[in-house]
């Protein structure tokens, strides 16, 4: 199991220079990844940065970490320029960028405040061909794509991405709506959410059996899991972990939002990652 840093890209969170530092602490406290929400609105008066942005800084002061957004709603953005972003944050970090993506949602009038549909449908549909004209961007070749939301005609993008054959997508859904993990066994990663609470380990269970039937090939999945350890019990934070670990989850984030304090955030990463073993 891989252990990452999961933080909003708002309040203090929403500055570039912050979370540069506190990703080259992450790395240096034996972290293995590093991942940002990604709002452009709240429902309260806050300070926002773009994600993107955050990550590029978070590049120059780390050399081993993944980064990444966790997750960007592809149907918000133009996945023409998701593709740019993407490679760029590639090349920049030598291929450390893994790149989350969802639907999102309108709970702070991120879709509607911009007089853009706030249907989740349809959001559903955009994600699936954002996702097929982005990677084909990636590839270098010369496109067409002809699509019911997005058409691409005679496009040629490069550099392709440091990693192929291109960055790892993994993909966020509630479980247990079956769709969103539908779209997930087509790429690389998952990222479950259940609305009333926790993920369980008998829920970890469950979504990779059920992944496991919906994969069409074998090559390597992950399953990113948060939660909150202490750093300082030991014992009783393997408890917490081990048992996703035992499941099949190969992530384990520590997620943090608007009510931890800069100094909290900051004695959690120091005194590094949970260990199971």
């Amino acid at each position: 199991m891989q252990f990452a840093i999961n933080t909003p890209n708002f309040d203090f969170f929403g500055d570039p220079r912050l979370l540069a530092e506190l990703a080259h602490e992450a790395e240096e406290s034996g972290w293995d990844g590093f991942f940002l929400w990604d709002h452009i609105l709240r429902d309260r008066r806050a300070e926002i940065a773009d994600p993107w942005i955050e990550l590029a800084a978070m590049a120059m002061t780390t050399k081993r970490i993944k980064l990444g957004p966790m997750v960007t709603p592809l149907p918000r953005r133009r996945p023409w320029i998701v593709a740019r972003q993407a490679v760029t944050l590639d090349q920049l970090s030598n291929g450390r960028l893994i790149l989350g993506v969802g639907i999102g949602h309108d709970f702070a009038r991120e879709y509607s405040a911009f007089s853009e549909s706030p249907d989740d449908k349809l959001h559903g549909e955009m994600l699936d061909e954002g996702l097929e004209v982005l990677t084909k961007l990636w590839s270098g070749e010369m496109i067409t794509y002809e699509g019911k939301h997005y058409q691409v005609k005679d496009v040629q993008f490069l550099p392709r991405p440091v990693q192929q054959p291109r960055v790892p997508i993994w993909v966020a859904g509630y479980w247990p709506n079956k769709k969103p993990f539908r779209r997930a066994a087509q790429w690389d990663g998952v990222t479950p959410i259940v609305p009333d609470g926790e993920l369980t380990p008998s829920q970890v269970r469950e979504i990779i059996s059920y992944m496991k039937a919906q994969r069409t090939n074998d090559t390597p999945f992950d399953l990113l899991v948060a939660g909150n350890t202490t750093g300082k019990e030991r014992g009783q934070d393997a408890a917490q972990v081990a048992p996703f670990a035992a499941a099949g989850a190969t992530w384990w984030q520590e997620a943090f939002n608007w009510n931890y304090s800069l100094e909290q955030v900051r004695e959690r990463i120091r005194l590094g990652p949970p260990r199971i073993a």
